[in-house]
């Protein structure tokens, strides 16, 4: 594992944490998507939004309480395994990934169609594979280099609006040249919610999925150089973004262009700006909706390599998904995650309509479970919360709580009542069921694992090599190292496998300073583990290891020589090495192996 320098401390910055906040609410899914949701629900469609925003800013309200209270590498993954139990943080962990992976390879599928406008002849998959291959080089570089291209993507989607909003505002005004005082449009055609009431509810579905973003900023301001700062801003800033980018300018859409509008159908911002006489308007906005599904793409990547990150600093996925390169980016957790967007646009030109539209609907209700689970954790966890920690709180808490999961719990069940959607619920639901029995086998698996056998002491031990990621109850190593050197005058090595995972520090740091402190830490407990030892009279000395401790112990075996070794682990309930085989892997090195359960509280692998 290298080293993180120390100008990688800091791998965003405030000024690109803040155009991620902006700009993570807005996808291509406003820019297109929202001319449907007019003609479905007529001019009070920005009532719709106006609904799913309260929505989205209650879950952000509550995420930042959380957030703030309890600073974490793993966000929301980690407070529902706070509340609710390791189910929980296991589940939506996975489902989150698996829901951003998809969207990866959805995006770069649909970024291609984009470029089709300006290249119709060039096949569709080539040019997904390119832009698959771009934004996994930009999130492979650096944090900052995501950060970087994140703020040039976020800032034109954002320019984009404004400048909707201001010239739309000017021209409905009458300021604009051309336009004049109308807002006819708001009640002609039928009227202002011609389909009725209800109607409103039609398009929450769409909506809510257009919004969905919001939380990536309390993912990356981990990275930043005051993640408590990060998210309460970015918690607080989203009541304005969504007032203005999303209900603003589909209030502007609804008064300039009428509801039963063809123009709204394909691109309907294009259409306003054509309407208000903005020259070349369609290649404008194509423009600025590559922008944003580049964005998304982009960000999509980094959202899931860093839970792969948090997911692995919990040991539910492969120790190397938490490694990182001299520059703080996790290499494998990248790579990892973009393996699965290209086998998303390879199954997009093969199979469009059976398998790559059964991923798309198989995650399609996963960030409403992410946002129920969201809700009720935030419940939970404010009851157990010392008030003196809530720096941010809730709104008018429980009550507004409370209605916010039931409004998520009334959109699933929209989504089971209309058959457009319904596909999304149930294989979502399936997608949930596949995680849940996953861990449920890592459980039972390691409930299987062989209780230890106590070894006979032998009595001619000279040279031990201890293997353990921290300090150890003296009671069950020096009982331990007892039998195997009855006369005490054995040399003793101590090697501490340098993992991120073991020492814990990956559930504390983001990936841009896990390396330093991996190291940090593991040196103290071994320095530590040293003390001990030689304060009960044992000659011991030792030295950091590779971050896989077979690696590591198979280098310290060739260096020292051992006539025994001794494997300390937690009790197999707890150990991840007892759950991957690490004492009987041992055992093929050839030396006698003993291994000691640790049962003190301050033993960690």
């Amino acid at each position: 594992m290298g080293g993180a320098g120390p100008e990688l401390k800091k791998g965003l910055n405030q000024r690109q944490l803040t155009m991620i906040a902006m700009g993570g609410v807005i996808g291509a899914g406003l820019f297109v998507g929202s001319g449907v949701v007019i003609q479905t629900t007529g001019p009070g469609a920005f009532l719709t939004y106006t609904l799913c925003g309260v929505l989205i800013i209650m879950v952000m309200r509550m995420l930042a309480e959380m957030a703030v209270a309890n600073p974490s590498t793993g966000s929301f993954s980690d407070y529902a395994r706070s509340a609710l139990g390791d189910w929980a943080g296991f589940s939506v962990a996975w489902l989150y990934w698996y829901f951003w992976v998809i969207v990866v390879g959805f995006e770069a599928v649909a970024g291609a169609k984009v470029i089709n406008f300006w290249l119709p002849d060039v096949p569709t998959w080539p040019i997904s594979l390119v832009l698959m291959i771009l934004m996994t080089g930009t999130n492979l570089i650096s944090v900052s280099s995501f950060g970087e291209f994140e703020f040039w993507f976020a800032g034109i989607k954002v320019a984009a609006i404004i400048v909707f909003l201001v010239v739309g505002t000017l021209f409905v005004l009458g300021l604009w040249p051309g336009g004049h005082l109308d807002f006819s449009n708001l009640t002609s055609h039928g009227g202002f919610l011609p389909k009725g009431g209800w109607a409103i509810t039609a398009g929450v579905v769409t909506v809510i999925f257009s919004m969905v973003g919001a939380e990536i900023a309390t993912i990356a301001a981990a990275e930043s150089d005051n993640p408590e700062k990060a998210v309460a801003k970015a918690a607080n800033s989203v009541i304005t973004r969504i007032s203005l980018f999303f209900v603003g300018s589909i209030f502007l859409l609804a008064v300039i262009l009428p509801w039963n509008s063809d123009d709204l159908a394909a691109s309907p911002y294009v259409s306003a700006f054509e309407k208000i006489g903005i020259p070349f308007a369609d290649h404008l906005m194509n423009a600025v909706v590559l922008t944003a599904v580049l964005s998304c793409l982009n960000s999509g990547m980094y959202t899931a390599s860093r839970m792969l990150f948090v997911l692995a600093a919990r040991r539910e996925a492969p120790a190397a998904m938490v490694s990182v390169n001299s520059r703080g980016v996790p290499v494998v957790a990248i790579l990892t995650s973009s393996v699965i967007g290209f086998l998303c646009v390879i199954v997009a030109a093969i199979s469009p309509d059976t398998v790559f539209s059964f991923l798309l609907n198989s995650s399609g209700a996963v960030i409403l479970f992410v946002y129920l689970l969201i809700c009720i954790s935030q419940i939970v966890l404010r009851y157990r919360t010392d008030e003196s920690r809530l720096k941010v709180k809730m709104w008018l808490f429980p009550a507004l709580s409370a209605l916010t999961t039931l409004a998520i719990f009334a959109v699933l069940v929209q989504m089971a009542l209309d058959k457009s959607v319904r596909i999304q619920l149930w294989l979502s639901l399936l997608s949930w069921a596949v995680f849940l029995i996953l861990f449920l086998i890592n459980r039972a698996r390691i409930a299987r694992l062989p209780e230890p056998v106590a070894p006979e002491p032998t009595g001619v031990a000279h040279r031990v090599l201890v293997l353990a990621n921290q300090t150890l109850g003296s009671d069950e190593l020096i009982g331990e190292l007892g039998r195997i050197d009855a006369t005490g005058k054995a040399e003793y090595y101590v090697c501490v496998p340098a993992s991120p995972v073991e020492t814990g520090v990956a559930a504390t740091h983001g990936a841009v300073s896990v390396a330093d402190a991996t190291v940090r830490a593991a040196q103290e407990r071994l320095d530590l583990t040293l003390d001990t030892l030689q304060s009960n009279g044992l000659a011991a000395g030792g030295a950091l290891g590779d971050y896989r401790p077979l690696r590591a112990l198979q280098a310290a075996t060739e260096e020292f020589k051992p006539d025994q070794i001794v494997v300390v682990t937690l009790p197999a309930s707890e150990s991840v090495w007892q759950r991957f085989d690490v004492v009987d892997r041992a055992r093929t090195l050839g030396v006698p192996v003993t291994h000691v359960e640790a049962k003190s509280l301050s033993a960690s692998v």
